[in-house]
């Protein structure tokens, strides 16, 4: 069983095409989808419009291989870290080999604590960009105050009912960054520029402090708040 998946993406095949970069990225079930909370800081609007069913989500065999490999997380740690550790590897080998530095998204459709659950990984490839997403609000603030893996970078992402807290990163942090789904991708939100970011994934490399996603697929009937209209 294969964790990390490369070239399934739309937007990180966009970052790949950058040629300094190659992402993986680790899809799990989110939300309370495999009986354990994958996401514990979920909204209504974030789990309405998840974006778990998008693009190659919308088949049953992909949602089964997530549910897979959710459920060995669960039940077998120790197996599950050994084929991870084992897909770093192959991950390290490929880049090396194709002479790109390796960035890894192990959130791809879950807000797991990875700096907790396997912290040596990070000390263990140092050579690796690791980074996410995130709404854990404690979470972004340890990053934010740097009490977190330097090569692991988060990006806070606004729902519905946690816009005084982005706003509030924003205000106390100049390296804070936020990624907001909206109807139009407009130049600022909240007097703060925006970057369009659906133009690639690697949003450690934002210069902008808003990260502008386009809303999609159930998103675009989204009623919650959770898209910026």
């Amino acid at each position: 069983m294969e964790l990390l998946s490369i070239g399934t993406n739309a937007k990180t095949i966009k970052s790949d095409a950058l040629g300094v970069y190659l992402t993986a990225i680790q899809y799990l079930s989110p939300h309370k989808i495999s009986g354990k909370n994958f996401c514990p800081q979920a909204s209504k609007g974030c789990i309405a419009t998840c974006l778990n069913t998008a693009g190659r989500g919308a088949f049953h065999v992909v949602q089964k291989s997530r549910l897979r490999k959710s459920l060995l997380f669960i039940n077998d740690r120790k197996q599950y870290k050994e084929l991870l550790l084992q897909d770093l590897n192959t991950f390290k080998k490929k880049c090396e080999k194709e002479k790109v530095k390796p960035a890894v998204r192990l959130n791809g459709t879950s807000d797991l604590q990875w700096e907790d659950i396997f912290p040596e990984i990070f000390d263990n490839y140092k050579d690796f960009q690791f980074y996410d997403y995130t709404k854990q609000k404690r979470r972004y603030l340890n990053f934010l105050e740097g009490n977190f893996p330097s090569n692991y970078h988060l990006t806070f992402s606004r729902s519905e009912n946690n816009e005084t807290a982005c706003l509030d990163f924003l205000n106390k942090y100049k390296h804070a960054r936020i990624a907001v789904v909206f109807e139009k991708v407009p130049k600022k939100w909240n007097n703060y520029a925006v970057n369009t970011g659906d133009e690639n994934d690697l949003r450690f490399l934002d210069k902008k402090p808003i990260c502008g996603l386009i809303a999609k697929g159930r998103a675009k009937k989204d009623t919650t708040g959770f898209v910026v209209r």
